[in-house]
């Protein structure tokens, strides 16, 4: 059975790596496809995925490292400090990824060294340069930021390790390991909860083969009131309700609360109005108190009267409600059972991709929600998705809606890395590609210079299929690390640009007029090692990638060997 167990893993990695079209190593892949099994839950793009992959040497055992915060990815660049006022939920996981028929201690021992080391708070990474690659010190000085900055805000801290591998069995050493690794851990952080938890052929199986839930049941209070086929009003239970955003381990459903308003947090009297409002009951009903939720569908019925069938819903709007219905009942389960209060829920199935849009921005219009969370309703967003698809490349603007339609990694461009590769050519700041990624459509003079009406719908064909290009043709040289990669692959993308424009500064009109096969390889290896010579001349650093020397130097190289 274990040895079936292998085999069935083996099939699945070789053909996840067929499909997914990838031309790396069959251990670097199991890497990637680890993360994205263990952290199947959290929702992640694959951008987001390759994003915590910490590269092959000196990683200190460490494969990948993610760093969430109330369950929700914490990017570089993100201000968190305004973002969150209490009871905030941090959550540090490292994985590491074998792909080996069993596992060992030695991989424990290294994670044991390396939490010893960083998990200090006042550890400085220049000392530990060359034992531990740059992509692991940035993250635990991304983790210790975080923890330091929202000390006050009372942190619950979590630090999760997972070892992953084709295993059976567990030798009794390799569990005594992974108790020492929880207890250094502990040591260095008495507030934490640490737990390493093994995932081998068996579990790895059956995550591969479980299929997410797209229909899901609702009960609710009374006959819903519906205004056609299309709308349902109703109240519900909160107790049920609670049932419908959570698993059957008590976890909130984060896929079924629309990507581009759901991490937004909320201020510290919206949440604690409906808090006090769960917690002190009084005459007044539930319902009468909060504005209850909006959820979209592909398709729903009341087959039954006191039950409505939702297929694909989006939570669009009452995320705070729902988180704050969630925690309570996760605080106090023994109030499940009892339960008599309402929540009121609008069901609805939008005719258009339009239509979903505008109830999106609608229903979201009273609340201070980021700006960038509602960008990808606009029009022009709408708009490039529609000429990129018969293109072959798919625009997510829906964070993960053609990850789960099957896609492969390399053909699906995020929002995020559209805005990366416009402002590295439009704007010519590959820096702020590099420095800002998660802040680019936060500003609003750079977001209507890179999204403006005017612009070719072809510019952001180009751009961001030539920005992928690159990315694919970096991995697949592999002379480079994961860190180095992320930080000269838009400067690159800026050369070539300027290359095929003749200009060092590109424009919408001159790039709209190019071909996809205007990039043309002299071009990009005269890109490549301009940009890397220049890239390790200065440090060869992140903090050199996303400061204003690397770009300088680079438009005054190409300025002298292009005649530019």
């Amino acid at each position: 059975m274990s040895k079936n167990n292998q085999i069935l893993l083996d099939a699945i990695i070789k053909q996840e790596m067929e499909n997914f079209e990838e031309n790396i190593p069959l251990s670097d892949f199991f890497e990637f496809y680890s993360a994205l099994q263990v952290l199947k839950e959290n929702e992640l793009s694959y951008d987001e995925i390759n994003s915590g992959i910490a590269g092959k040497s000196h990683d200190g055992g460490a494969d990948s490292l993610y760093l969430f915060v109330n369950g929700e990815l914490v990017k570089e660049d993100e201000n968190l400090s305004d973002k969150y006022k209490k009871n905030v939920d941090i959550e540090f996981v490292l994985i590491q990824s074998k792909y080996e028929s069993c596992f060992s201690e030695d991989p424990l021992l290294r994670l044991s060294r390396l939490c010893r080391s960083l998990f200090d708070l006042d550890f400085d990474a220049s000392e530990f340069s060359g034992q531990y690659n740059e992509k692991i010190l940035t993250a635990f000085e991304l983790f210790k930021n975080t923890y330091v900055g929202l000390i006050t805000k009372k942190p619950k801290l979590r630090v999760s390790v997972y070892y992953v591998s084709k295993g059976v069995d567990l030798h009794p050493n390799v569990e005594k390991q992974a108790k020492d690794l929880e207890k250094d851990i502990i040591e260095k952080l008495p507030a934490a909860e640490a737990k390493v938890t093994f995932i081998g052929a068996e579990k790895l199986v059956k995550m591969a083969q479980e299929r997410p839930n797209d229909v899901f049941r609702l009960k609710i209070s009374e006959t819903p009131l519906s205004t056609s086929e299309q709308v349902f009003i109703a109240l519900t239970n909160l107790a049920d309700y609670f049932n419908f955003i959570t698993d059957d381990d008590g976890k909130l459903i984060r896929h079924i609360f629309e990507s581009n308003v759901r991490d937004y947090q909320g201020k510290t009297n919206v949440n604690n109005e409906i808090q006090d409002t769960l917690e002190n009951p009084g005459n007044e009903e539930f319902w009468w108190l909060n504005n209850g939720v909006t959820i979209l569908a592909s398709e729903v019925a009341a087959p039954g009267g006191k039950e409505l069938v939702v297929h694909k819903p989006e939570i669009v709007n009452g995320l705070q409600t729902s988180s704050e219905i969630h925690r309570f009942y996760n605080l106090h389960p023994d109030k499940i059972a009892d339960e008599n209060r309402d929540v009121l829920v609008r069901i609805i199935v939008p005719e258009s991709e339009e239509t979903r849009d505008k109830i999106i921005r609608a229903t979201n219009s009273q609340t201070p929600i980021p700006k960038s969370s509602l960008r990808a309703t606009d029009q022009v967003h709408r708009q490039i998705e529609d000429f990129l698809k018969p293109r072959g490349l798919f625009y997510d603007r829906r964070k993960n809606f053609y990850k789960n339609e099957g896609k492969k990694p390399k053909e699906i461009i995020s929002v995020p890395f559209m805005s990366q590769c416009l402002i590295s050519v439009l704007m010519q700041k590959p820096n702020f590609a590099r420095a800002r990624p998660s802040t680019l459509l936060e500003d609003d003079d750079s977001y209507s210079k890179l999204f403006h009406k005017n612009n070719d719908l072809q510019t952001y064909y180009l751009v961001a299929l030539f920005g992928r290009r690159i990315e694919e043709q970096l991995k697949k040289d592999r002379n480079y690390t994961t860190t180095e990669i992320a930080d000269i692959k838009f400067y690159i993308l800026y050369t070539v640009s300027c290359l095929m424009t003749q200009s060092l500064y590109p424009g919408s009109n001159q790039l709209s007029k190019l071909k996809p096969d205007d990039l043309k390889d002299d071009m990009y290896k005269y890109a490549l090692a301009t940009t890397y010579d220049l890239y390790r001349e200065l440090g060869g650093t992140n903090k050199i990638a996303k400061g204003s020397k690397l770009i300088e130097f680079l438009k005054d190289k190409i300025r002298t060997d292009k005649q530019l």
